[in-house]
């Protein structure tokens, strides 16, 4: 399998933290998933994308808990195909994402979610019963059901402009930041998902026989496979990260540096599912979510720093990746934790 269809050991060892499994149990869990116990030792080791998931359905159908045994209600076996069952009888994805947010709220002690929308942003806030921080696996598996249901009931992929969390910023967060978004933030006042808001009006057109394909592959088509760090993309990800935009190589400068042509450079990319160009925007897209988080910062000077020739510009090429315009972004972005538990 590809290096690229992996996930780290890490979250392995989170989703068996809280278990409750006895270690004989356990080692037949991971021996039933093709994981060997040995690994969960292993600094920097990574299994198969295809054996966490199944680890991950395993051990919802054995604890009877689809959050691991991470809230004090837990959340039974079965609660995913019913929230999904629930939300796709709705109209919209707004009302859908609602009601699968409203029956987690009733499942769940730790969490109870809202679904506040200004204009093109949308975001979902969770109201935490206590002042405890959770782990961030507990985070994350959170946003990973609600992420997943909502993309499966809109039909398309959600991009996700920022994730928010309480908690401190866990030590690994590399697989984090390719199934959600490389904009995490930590230690924040309040937890919440920012989207784009146009998916909200979209119509739910799901049937049974689309309940039933979606809840059979699950979770495995609610997680987004690992892309290797040493892959080219990302090593091209990385060296745009390191210089000023107006240093960016050209595609022959670039497959120069890495000792490639351009014609192996081009294909390389797009057997990855990639192009130069779009790792680009990729990369401009990421520092400016970043950057507007920065009130100190300008919007021209953001516009100056990505390299672009205008603000006029910078606005057109962030409302085409966000469907929001990068002052509304900033707007919510930045907003206190007493607005966000006020909305207008």
């Amino acid at each position: 399998m590809p290096e690229k269809d992996t996930i780290a050991i890490e979250l392995v060892r989170e989703a068996l933290l809280q278990s409750g499994l006895n270690p004989e149990a356990r080692a037949h869990l991971l021996a039933r998933v093709g994981i060997g116990p040995d690994l969960l030792a292993q600094a920097g080791a990574r299994v198969p994308a295809t054996a966490y998931a199944a680890l991950w359905r395993d051990l919802a159908q054995a604890t009877d808990d689809e959050f691991f045994g991470m809230d004090p209600r837990g959340l039974r076996y079965g609660s995913l195909a019913f929230l999904c069952r629930s939300s796709m009888a709705q109209p919209t994805v707004a009302s859908g994402l609602e009601s699968g947010l409203g029956f987690l709220s009733l499942m769940l002690e730790c969490f109870s979610a809202r679904l506040i929308r200004r204009n093109s942003v949308a975001e979902i806030v969770l109201d935490e019963g206590d002042a405890t921080q959770r782990r961030a696996f507990c985070y994350f598996t959170y946003w990973m059901i609600v992420h997943g249901v909502t993309c499966w009931l809109s039909g398309r992929r959600i991009p996700i402009l920022a994730i928010e969390l309480r908690c401190e910023a866990p030590a690994f967060i590399d697989d984090y930041q390719v199934m959600f978004t490389e904009n995490l933030r930590f230690e924040r006042p309040c937890s919440r998902m920012i989207f784009p808001s146009e998916c909200l009006d979209l119509p739910i057109r799901r049937s049974q026989d689309d309940l039933q394909r979606f809840m059979s592959a699950a979770p495995a088509n609610i997680l987004v496979k690992y892309r290797d760090p040493q892959s080219l993309a990302s090593r091209i990800r990385h060296d745009l990260r390191t210089r000023p935009a107006d240093q960016w190589p050209d595609t022959e400068d670039l497959a120069k540096n890495l000792c490639l042509s351009a014609s192996t450079l081009r294909r390389r990319l797009a057997e990855q599912g990639h192009s130069y160009q779009g790792l680009k925007d990729g990369v401009r897209k990421e520092l400016a979510i970043r950057w507007l988080g920065e009130e100190r910062m300008s919007l021209s000077a953001i516009a100056a720093r990505l390299g672009f020739a205008d603000t006029s510009s910078f606005y057109k090429a962030f409302r085409k990746w966000t469907g929001s315009n990068p002052g509304h972004y900033r707007s919510v972005a930045l907003l206190s934790i007493d607005q966000t538990s006020h909305p207008d």
